[in-house]
């Protein structure tokens, strides 16, 4: 189930927006994409996208020695060509990259150049390099304070000012294209090591210069932190080789499903039915239909299409994760708890399944057997995978089972998650005014010393 803005991120959302007023760090493989404390993200969390995007990105990092964590990849809701890296390893992948590539060797590309730019410890560097700018800044506007007491005038003050300026810009950008030179060499060394070809890289390179042309960006070496796109497309024609590369069929039908399914669910209807006609009998395009008639509210030829794909290949969790979505989202909800848990059996250990199955349990009119076993899948994913919505879920669940206690704690951990830290500070003194478990004593104070420490970074 593709969901936007979906909570294991609502945390780390609450964290670019306590960065305001400070330089939020990317690294980007599209030329024309820039980023702030301000922008608003949308991100959008899935299993079977993150699940493909795994199997291309696990080898890379591995070459890399880069460790990999599944929860440090980030899934942008933004039509634009574009993947960057920022604080803590954390990769972001915009839903256009997926949806505009032809085939996972350019989506590989792509991800090989962020590689890069981690191995190459560029976020750190830069972080030290932007110390250096805000130094040299300084000492400009100190310089030009200086020339204007002395000579009286302000003109000589902003004449000093705007040369040290540019003097800092033009070493900054300069800077950032070696940066970005480097990310270069380091995917084609990363994308030969994994037996994949660099073609792909240039196709897609070939594709951010084709959309610079078509969006009017005029492309000059000076005022830009990345190399112009040309010039990295030359780099990279001059690095490629004959040889003859291996391709993964298996991860390609693997691609164009999660590409259609993106699609379908981001554009209109009728774009969609459009792009995958009925005429399209492959299984990517049924699946996107079947997204398409489901947004149309037309049901019954969503599940039609459904039960067609799930004939062809019964044990795809996908599919009836697809179905449980539907009937949960038009409240037929013991349906969506048998097709939720057919989904879960085929993916026991996918914590955004365990969430879905324990909020369509909490939505059926439980049974306190139910509510018990909500309490325990939804346990089970904030281990894997902590998101802010299983915390919600749980304290329902907590609440539904008179467990106050506990339910004021997953209640405290909630409001953390957002961001919220005086809520949850009172959540978390009368859950610990209630505990009586001594494990539950030790979260609670553990959460507490979270909250004190986020107290003494905001002062």
């Amino acid at each position: 189930m593709v969901e936007k803005v979906n909570q294991r991120i609502v945390s780390f959302l609450f964290n670019l927006k306590r960065l305001s007023g400070r330089f939020f760090l990317s690294l980007a493989f599209c030329t024309i994409f820039t980023t702030s404390a301000q922008a608003q993200i949308s991100l959008i969390s899935d299993e079977e996208t993150e699940q493909m995007l795994a199997k291309i990105i696990r080898p890379l990092f591995q070459k890399a020695g880069v460790a990999y964590h599944r929860n440090h990849v980030y899934l942008v809701d933004d039509p634009s060509l574009n993947a960057f890296v920022a604080d803590g390893n954390n990769l972001f992948i915009h839903t256009g990259t997926i949806i505009n590539a032809d085939n996972y060797n350019e989506l590989a590309g792509v991800i090989a150049h962020e590689t890069g730019h981690i191995q190459g410890g560029h976020i750190l560097r830069q972080k030290l390099k932007n110390q250096e700018m805000q130094v040299a800044t300084l000492a400009s506007a100190i310089l030009a304070g200086t020339a204007a007491a002395v000579s009286g005038r302000g003109d000589a003050a902003m004449a000093v000012m705007l040369g040290s300026q540019s003097s800092v810009l033009t070493h900054y950008t300069r800077y950032r294209t070696e940066e970005e030179r480097s990310a270069d060499e380091a995917a084609m060394k990363l994308l030969e090591a994994t037996s994949q070809s660099p073609q792909g890289m240039l196709t897609f390179m070939k594709k951010i210069s084709q959309q610079n042309v078509l969006s009017g960006i005029e492309e000059t070496p000076y005022f830009r932190t990345h190399p112009i796109t040309s010039e990295r497309i030359r780099f990279i024609e001059n690095h490629l080789q004959n040889k003859t590369y291996a391709f993964d069929k298996q991860l390609q039908e693997d691609f164009i499903r999660v590409k259609a399914k993106l699609f379908a669910y981001l554009n209109p209807v009728a774009k969609t039915l459009s792009a995958y006609p009925e005429k399209d009998t492959s299984v990517a395009a049924q699946y996107a239909r079947a997204i398409a008639y489901f947004k149309k509210l037309d049901f019954a030829k969503a599940h039609a299409l459904l039960d067609r794909l799930i004939a062809l290949e019964p044990n795809n969790p996908y599919f009836y994760e697809l179905k449980g979505q539907i009937y949960l989202e038009t409240a037929k909800i013991r349906p969506a708890v048998k097709e939720y848990q057919k989904a879960l059996s085929l993916m026991p250990n996918s914590a955004l399944l365990q969430i879905s199955l324990a909020q369509a349990l909490l939505e059926a009119s439980p049974l306190d057997a139910e509510i018990k076993q909500a309490i325990t899948l939804l346990n089970k994913a904030n281990i894997s995978r902590p998101m802010s919505f299983s915390w919600l879920l749980l304290s329902r669940a907590y609440g539904m089972n008179g467990n106050e206690a506990e339910a004021a704690y997953a209640s405290a951990e909630y409001s953390y998650a957002l961001g919220a830290y005086e809520v949850a500070k009172t959540q978390a003194q009368q859950a610990q005014k209630l505990a009586k478990n001594s494990k539950l004593k030790l979260r609670i104070s553990d959460l507490l010393d979270r909250l004190a420490n986020q107290d003494k970074k905001r002062s």
